[in-house]
């Protein structure tokens, strides 16, 4: 008992973070089959936000040290334009450029789209 009370406790704070940046709280569904699902769907919420942090690493440092619940707070909410052309296909992303992160955000998101002829800009939205 005496070595549990002297833990740092990181590893409960790192889920608490995690779970409260995705959304993701004890959820029960009646089916077996919608559990899964939505275990599923949690899954791929975790790992599109490590996947975003690698990838904009390179362009925005400081994002390395960032966990999921700050990830979500600040790159998720980056506020901006999404521009469909008439097939309903992205053609442009224009973010707000007084956001202090749409600087590094810019150049990651035309590094990753810009071979699918996706213009990113920086503009007043």
């Amino acid at each position: 008992m005496y070595c549990y009370d002297q833990r740092g406790g990181g590893g409960e704070t790192s889920c608490k973070g995690e779970k409260q940046g995705l959304g993701v709280t004890t959820r029960h569904t009646k089916r077996f089959a919608a559990q899964q699902l939505l275990t599923q769907r949690n899954a791929l919420a975790h790992n599109t936000m490590v996947w975003a942090r690698q990838w904009l690493t390179p362009y925005v440092p400081s994002v390395r040290s960032w966990g999921i619940m700050r990830m979500v707070r600040e790159v998720f909410h980056v506020s901006g334009q999404i521009v469909f052309d008439h097939r309903q296909r992205i053609t442009q992303i224009r973010l707000n450029q007084a956001d202090p992160l749409a600087k590094g955000l810019a150049p990651g998101l035309f590094a990753l789209l810009g071979s699918e002829f996706v213009v990113v800009n920086l503009g007043k939205t």
